[in-house]
């Protein structure tokens, strides 16, 4: 037999016996004998007329003086202490409690009534009114017993007033909120209308009934609202850096001072999934099972969130649990989420961690604050070479340098690479498609995704501008090798992302250019919607923004903000509150721009109107020229696509008209579809007559004369 099976049945022997002694003493009670609570408190009566210095204090006197104490769940319970039994003169001796019970109250291995009892900080006579109440739902002999000790054929349910009666030591604060039984909800208590409360019909919670046959489960009522636990991280999962913080999370809960509150461990930062990692971690070594509750699935009502916190203290004194409170998405403007996780923080719920963005300073109770971030580049990169073993060849420098991701990531991403047909493509291939759909930020709301499809021969520019288009890929190829095999990363704490800046008249190529880029890359482009990110409302614009960064910090995207002196101006001089909020803005998003690890591209034809600030953070600014008759000859020769029949044209006229290459692009286009229509090959008459349109759109001046020039010299053509 099992350790487990002999406690069991040492546990059901020692509820046999107790209810063996709590049915004598029921039947003695039912039968007439004087109970010995009421010859003491004659006693006392008697003792109190007569003058007889120091007057000891009656049982009302305890109850008027005494200071009910709330039990803490985070508190080292102390033993009840209590005066040996001693029965009254002249009562009726009750039976004593039998010698197997107090043997098993020794043993080293308490029973659940006895373990609960010391835990739940119950005294003697609390424990035998809690043993009164059970015995309901285990003898079925009881409910007739109760209504014969209490004279009433229809009271079969045991009262306070019976136990006062039933039991020695009777103590009146047994019926207070502030003890145990009603603090931690031990009992369920029926007073409808007026009746009482010491006559009330009193019933053990489900929960502890089951608890003292020693099935000992998380009440069903908190259930609903957690999410079940996960399994504990692998042995050396965690990275170092991560390791560490665990290792001083499990240190100060090691060296807690016994009977102190525990303080709430804030986690921090935007990568939630380190943080439950971490949590899980510590949990595991503390051998505790850890339990996810979503901040927005907190009862906020005042009633049922302090029926939550009761059963959770309850439950982490019953079992062997962790919380761990899950608030990085929480608004903390929604007052009733925000207001009901204030009020749950500031009470004592044992072990907790919370997943917070940034700091929450007004807990009103100790807390501990702890940075967690992805693993270090090096160590992603030592967490590929690991998972793609004899594979790895090149493809952890050039993974590691580009995402960010966490070792359980890298190990599914290289497990699918690893396992999938070579028919799929190459490994590199492979592993860099799924490290894109992992990356793939949720932006659907704030970003338009694009396609890149424009390669580097697209592209006609001048040669010192397109030098630096090269210069920008090859840093972000580069910046694992600069930052961390050559240690800028230990004397840089921001600006370790790439801030580019496109400036330029409409249409001069600086779309294309970020296409060029992303596909050079091989990255997501995703062109930031303006108009869902500026919002009239205090502090949502710098809402919308963080999400948005943050969901880009993966490194599987390039961000690219069209039109951005809309959103990036220059500071105002404070007039009113709207400038002041205005600057705050602006102010939050160059912060931002500075600590953005990755590659964010900013497009403007007015770039005097960009904040002086926010250029000197910039790592490069490329100018789009207006493109001369060279470059206007090039984008002429390359518009047109292969498959698009043509007849006539004469592309050095065409390059003199004074257009940028995104009106060289819309004419093409047009006149590809005057042509379809007509059904007939693009001409000279039909491009010039698209090139009309695009002159009379833009408002440009039209010299007819040279128009008609051009077209006599088509048709003769």
């Amino acid at each position: 037999m099992s350790e487990i099976d002999r406690w069991f049945e040492a546990n059901d022997q020692y509820l046999a016996t107790a209810l063996g002694w709590l049915r004598e003493r029921l039947e003695r009670l039912a039968g007439g004998e004087k109970p010995a609570a009421l010859v003491a408190k004659e006693r006392e009566v008697l003792q109190a007329v007569e003058p007889e210095p120091p007057r000891p204090r009656s049982l009302l006197d305890r109850l008027r003086k005494s200071e009910p104490t709330r039990v803490e769940p985070s508190r080292a319970l102390p033993p009840v202490q209590e005066e040996p039994r001693r029965p009254s003169a002249g009562a009726t001796e009750k039976p004593p409690l039998p010698a197997a019970m107090i043997e098993a109250e020794a043993a080293s291995g308490p029973p659940a009534l006895v373990l609960l009892s010391q835990r739940l900080g119950l005294s003697e006579f609390e424990r035998h009114t809690l043993l009164l109440c059970a015995a309901m739902e285990l003898d079925t002999r009881i409910a007739s017993l109760c209504a014969r000790a209490q004279g009433e054929a229809g009271r079969t349910y045991p009262t306070f007033a019976l136990a006062l009666t039933l039991f020695d030591q009777p103590a009146w604060d047994v019926m207070s909120p502030e003890r145990p039984l009603r603090y931690w909800r031990l009992v369920e208590i029926n007073q409808p209308g007026a009746q009482p409360l010491v006559t009330s019909a009193l019933k053990a919670d489900e929960r502890i009934v089951n608890y003292l046959k020693g099935l000992n489960y998380l009440d069903d009522r908190l259930v609903p609202l957690l999410i079940a636990p996960a399994p504990a991280p692998d042995k050396g999962a965690l990275p170092p850096s991560q390791a560490r913080v665990a290792d001083t999370l499990v240190n100060h809960l090691q060296h807690a001072k016994g009977g102190a509150l525990l303080p709430v461990f804030q986690l921090l930062g935007a990568d939630s999934e380190a943080k439950r990692m971490i949590a899980y971690e510590v949990a595991s070594r503390l051998e505790l099972t850890l339990h996810r509750l979503p901040a927005e699935a907190l009862p906020q009502q005042t009633g049922d969130l302090e029926t939550f916190v009761r059963l959770w203290q309850r439950e982490s004194m019953l079992l062997p649990i962790a919380l761990y409170i899950d608030a990085a998405q929480l608004d903390r403007g929604a007052s009733g989420h925000a207001s009901a996780l204030q009020r749950l923080l500031s009470r004592g719920m044992g072990v907790t961690f919370f997943d917070a963005r940034e700091p929450w300073s007004e807990l009103g109770r100790e807390n501990v604050m702890v940075d967690v971030a992805k693993p270090t580049p090096s160590e992603q990169h030592a967490a590929w070479r690991e998972a793609l073993g004899e594979s790895a060849e090149e493809h952890p420098g050039r993974l590691a340098g580009q995402f960010n991701f966490n070792g359980s990531t890298i190990r599914a991403i290289a497990d699918a690479a690893l396992a999938a047909p070579d028919a799929q493509g190459t490994l590199g291939e492979r592993l860099w498609s799924g490290c894109l759909r992992h990356a793939r930020p949720a932006l659907d709301q704030l970003a338009q995704a694009l396609e890149p499809k424009a390669g580097w021969d697209d592209l006609e520019l001048p040669a010192t501008e397109k030098k630096l288009l090269h210069q920008i890929a090859d840093q972000v190829k580069s910046r694992l090798a600069v930052y961390d095999d050559w240690g800028f990363r230990e004397r840089m704490n921001r600006g370790l992302g790439i801030s580019v800046l496109f400036a330029g008249e409409s249409g001069t190529g600086k779309t294309m250019a970020a296409e060029v880029i992303a596909n050079a890359l091989g990255l997501l482009l995703y062109r930031i919607d303006l108009s869902a990110v500026v919002s009239k409302y205090i502090g949502e614009t710098e809402k919308n923004l963080r999400k948005l960064f943050d969901a880009a910090e993966d490194g599987g995207a390039i961000l690219f903000f069209d039109e951005a002196d809309a959103l990036f101006g220059k500071r105002s001089e404070v007039k009113d509150s709207h400038d002041r909020y205005a600057n705050i803005e602006i102010n939050y998003l160059l912060q931002r721009m500075e600590s953005y690890r990755g590659l964010a591209i900013l497009a403007t034809n007015m770039k005097a109107a960009l904040d002086t600030a926010f250029l000197r953070r910039l790592r490069f600014v490329v100018n789009f020229p207006f493109p001369g008759p060279a470059e206007r000859m090039a984008i002429w020769e390359k518009v047109f696509p292969r498959e698009t029949p043509t007849a006539g044209l004469d592309l050095q006229r065409l390059a003199r008209l004074n257009v940028t290459g995104g009106s060289i692009h819309n004419i093409a286009l047009n006149a590809a579809f005057l042509a379809a229509k007509a059904g007939a090959p693009v001409s000279m008459p039909l491009v010039l007559d698209a090139a009309r349109t695009e002159f009379r759109k833009l408002e440009k001046p039209i010299n007819e004369a040279d128009f008609r020039w051009l077209e006599s010299a088509g048709g003769s053509g």
